[in-house]
């Protein structure tokens, strides 16, 4: 790998490799042929952890959230004046600009409507997406961005500061309930996130979920667009729509009908009163490393030693 290489247009990369012909597809693009049996099984994290500066040409989203990449991806500056972006040695404030201006977006509402002073960004993708080092199985596309729990006290930290500074854990009961640390303006960041109709759901851990259907008032209509999941309570999860025109982007289903808080009561019930374990459960076999197989076909033509 040669992360330092100067990157070349999307097209011109995919044409030097041999990986994509001109000869147009049933839906309007360009033929694939087979991977290179050798570069086909190579570990995808690999291939796009090494990878330190975006490819050239047009942004475009690749694939699923949890399998895809980005070509021509806009760099989150890491200082604003509303937000930092944080832990920089990760190089993962990376997105497509519909996702950087999104950010940017949010924490000038925030900053101007609550009090707190922005936001803390924490990963958003790798310089062109695909599967990540450590850490998270979506974030590959372009598309999904975590914000910090912890409300910033200060916009100016150092490289060193933010390696080191921590968010802060909102839950209590194993997530069935907010914690010590939750706040009522917690809910108005997330209400601000999720009425961008750019969005198309927000991850976050039950308890807030629950929370926020218990003390939302006025249009609750943004409530179906947050999702509970398992962990996201140093942080809740944002995911972007695809943009218009991205026709190699895979979409997010919609999220069910209704509000989502009966549900959301539910998983929360579940949390503090687990059903006993299933004697005759058969765990699947475990999934092993994500390969450059596994992704759309246009990714091997971002890495770049083609």
């Amino acid at each position: 790998m040669s992360p330092t290489r100067k990157a070349l247009p999307f097209a011109a990369v995919a044409l030097l490799a041999g990986l994509v012909s001109c000869t147009p597809t049933g839906g309007g693009g360009p033929a694939l042929p087979p991977l290179d049996a050798t570069l086909s099984g190579q570990e995808a994290r690999l291939l796009f952890g090494a990878e330190r500066a975006p490819s050239g040409g047009a942004a475009e989203v690749i694939g699923f959230y949890s399998r895809g990449c980005l070509a021509g991806a806009e760099e989150l500056p890491e200082t604003g004046p509303t937000w930092q972006a944080m832990r920089l040695s990760r190089n993962r404030n990376w997105g497509h600009p519909v996702l950087v201006d999104y950010v940017q977006q949010l924490s000038a509402r925030v900053a101007a409507q609550t009090s707190w002073n922005g936001l803390y960004v924490g990963d958003m993708q790798q310089p062109r997406g695909g599967p990540m080092l450590t850490g998270h199985v979506s974030h590959q596309s372009g598309l999904d961005v975590d914000i910090w729990m912890l409300p910033p006290g200060r916009l100016d930290l150092t490289p060193a500061e933010r390696e080191s500074l921590s968010s802060i854990s909102t839950r209590s009961a194993r997530g069935a309930r907010v914690g010590e640390n939750w706040t009522a303006e917690h809910m108005e960041v997330m209400r601000m996130a999720a009425s961008d109709p750019r969005v198309a759901r927000i991850f976050v851990f039950t308890g807030a979920k629950v929370w926020m259907c218990e003390n939302a008032t006025g249009d609750r209509s943004w409530l179906r667009t947050i999702r509970p999941a398992n962990g996201h309570h140093y942080h809740f999860h944002v995911r972007l729509h695809c943009p218009p025109g991205a026709r190699d982007c895979e979409a997010q289903d919609p999220p069910p009908p209704g509000d989502g808080c009966d549900e959301a009561r539910a998983r929360a019930a579940a949390i503090l009163n687990p059903p006993p374990p299933d004697p005759d459960y058969v765990p699947p076999p475990p999934r092993g490393p994500m390969t450059l197989a596994d992704l759309p076909r246009q990714c091997a033509a971002l890495l770049s030693d083609g």
